[in-house]
């Protein structure tokens, strides 16, 4: 993965080359700029990931550089920390006010300074490629999640949700209600794994009826059971009672032949690397599709916890 850029602007030589040090410890690239005119020209020619930008700078500061960067529409969605010796309540309340992301008051301490960067360049990536129904997360920001646990070597739990018989449901009434459906079973897992989940969890939403969880090995159970109880119930909302009496509804298979389809139900094929190590994503990614495949052979709503060693 491409080292990701940050330009940091500052009078200062020196605290520029004390912030060079610090980001390039954590994997940053770090393009420097001593002025506002400098700082405006490389961003348009490097395109950096973030901004650190100090206030005070003579001629211009660095206030009316980041009106500059809000008020262009090709650069205004690149986050912009502002960096000052100043630490009034005002100066941060205009920092904000003008479109900054975050406020650091120097001096700063390092592992400080890096949670910020990290921090506000995760919540700006995920903001970007968000889920535009779900508001979840999206898929480059699901890679990056998976690959944090594997290069941390921690124990994880990858669940894979899926919906049988949505497209079925989706053809035979509107994409409305079926966007519906899709929001119905955002909230659930939502709800369950904040509920019973850690802290650091995290929700995903792949595309479409596709979702994903990470947590850890010890929640499995509890989550997954309690996610298909609540879809088994919520579910039906969706049906009229003829179609709930009868336990299908009918519509056109993927040849074009008229079929019944049972009312939707869930299904979640779980990863672990309790019993067996992945070193890439892909590793994962073709695990659980093979447990997706052979969980929805089954009938109702069910998980699957893959636990082969090899």
């Amino acid at each position: 993965m491409a080292k990701r850029k940050i330009l940091v602007v500052d009078d200062e030589k020196y605290v520029v080359e004390l912030i060079r040090d610090i980001l390039e410890s954590g994997g940053y690239k770090v393009i420097p700029a001593y002025n506002a005119k400098e700082a405006l020209d490389k961003v348009y020619i490097e395109s950096p990931d973030l901004i650190l930008l100090d206030i005070l700078m003579p001629k211009v500061d660095g206030y009316q550089v980041c009106r500059e960067i809000r008020g262009d529409l090709l650069l205004s969605n690149i986050p912009i920390i502002m960096l000052t010796v100043k630490g009034g309540e005002k100066d941060e309340i205009k920092g904000l006010g003008i479109g900054a992301d975050d406020y650091i008051v120097k001096p700063f301490r390092p592992g400080v300074l890096l949670a910020r960067v990290k921090m506000v360049l995760k919540r700006t990536l995920r903001g970007l490629e968000a889920n535009p129904l779900t508001r979840l997360p999206g898929n480059t920001a699901i890679i990056e999640e998976i690959e944090e646990r594997i290069d941390g070597n921690r124990l994880f739990a990858v669940l894979y949700f899926d919906l049988d018989n949505f497209k079925a449901f989706n053809d035979r009434h509107s994409f409305e209600l079926g966007d519906k459906v899709i929001q119905q079973t955002a909230r659930i897992i939502i709800e369950y794994i904040k509920e019973m989940g850690n802290p650091e969890d995290f929700i995903g939403h792949i595309g479409g009826d596709d979702f994903i969880a990470i947590t850890t090995p010890d929640k499995i159970d509890l989550i997954c059971s309690a996610i298909i109880k609540s879809f088994d119930k919520k579910i039906l909302k969706f049906y009229s009672s003829k179609d709930r009496i009868k336990g299908y509804i009918t519509g056109k298979d993927r040849q074009g032949n008229i079929n019944k389809f049972p009312i939707m139900t869930i299904t979640i094929g779980v990863v672990t690397n309790t019993r067996r190590k992945f070193s890439h994503k892909g590793q994962i990614v073709a695990v659980g599709a093979e447990l997706k495949k052979h969980i929805k052979s089954l009938e109702g709503s069910n998980y699957i916890i893959d636990r082969r060693i090899k």
